[in-house]
């Protein structure tokens, strides 16, 4: 029965339910972690067997694991990145793992616990395997259109977001007639808009990429309703995702929400030359 079971290292958002309930529709049995002030109790009451921890308690993810027959699992969900610094209660062997990844940034502390996990014979899935529906399509999903200027300021984003990407920074810029005013960090693309919506004001443009070389296992830039609320909030004019290579949640309703707002949304493709197709 080991085959019928899967795993959820549960973060914040939708996903995880969205996880559980396509999982469940295919016979699977689904165990979650979920992170205390991070993950919705719905997750949990929704899943077949739940287990609560802090930030770091990797021993105590392991053991139940363990417990439950897990070998295969999915990462689903963010966990507020600011949270390292004062939220952190690694146990034991969350402490040896912490203390031996040098660079504190997502890729790097994902993929130590992706490989720690392998160690304990547990592997970690791409997060889309059962939900393929939800990435980003391609094409303008909006009434309105980018203009030629926007356009132009999405082609200059697109190139100043891969390469922060790059550098494992954030997946989001917002610009302003080919000038970047705001980059995303550790605080996150909604913090990131509406700081670049108070410079830019009504003409701002948000570009959100994968990185290069982007882990479908874990951290997908994903968008949704809320997304397209702090754009509202912020005053912005456009937002640019990658096609296929992001999630987009409650895809009706940010697209209902877009057309009322007059706000441009547009799924992405970088073709092999490197241009981009809108």
């Amino acid at each position: 029965m080991v085959q019928n079971k899967i795993g959820i290292i549960a973060g914040s958002g939708q996903f995880p339910l969205l996880f559980i309930e396509a999982a469940h529709k295919l016979g699977k049995y689904v165990a979650v972690v979920a992170h205390k002030n991070e993950t919705d109790q719905i997750v949990a009451d929704a899943a077949d067997s739940a287990c609560w921890v802090k930030l770091g308690q990797l021993g105590k993810v392991i053991n139940f694991f363990k417990k439950e027959h897990i070998n295969e699992l999915v990462f689903l969900g963010p966990i507020t990145k600011t949270k390292i610094f004062r939220d952190l209660f690694p146990d034991l062997k969350g402490l040896l793992l912490w203390n031996k990844i040098d660079k504190k940034q997502d890729d790097a502390i994902l993929r130590a616990i992706a490989t720690a996990l392998a160690d304990e014979g547990i592997k970690v899935l791409e997060s889309t395997i059962y939900l393929q529906h939800l990435l980003f399509p391609a094409g303008v999903l909006t009434k309105a259109k980018p203009s030629k200027g926007q356009i132009k300021d999405i082609e200059f984003g697109w190139r100043n977001a891969r390469a922060i990407g790059k550098l494992d920074i954030g997946q989001c810029v917002v610009v302003r007639d080919c000038a970047v005013v705001a980059v995303e960090a550790i605080e996150g693309t909604d913090e990131a808009i509406l700081r670049g919506g108070k410079l830019a004001k009504e003409k701002a443009v948000v570009v959100k990429v994968r990185k290069p070389g982007q882990d479908f296992r874990f951290d997908l830039p994903a968008t949704g309703v809320t997304t397209l609320k702090t754009l509202k909030k912020a005053g912005a004019a456009v937002l640019a995702v990658e096609a296929g290579q992001s999630i987009l949640f409650d895809r009706e309703k940010m697209i209902d929400e877009a057309n009322r707002s007059g706000i441009v949304v547009v799924g992405v493709t970088e073709l092999k030359d490197g241009s981009l197709r809108m």
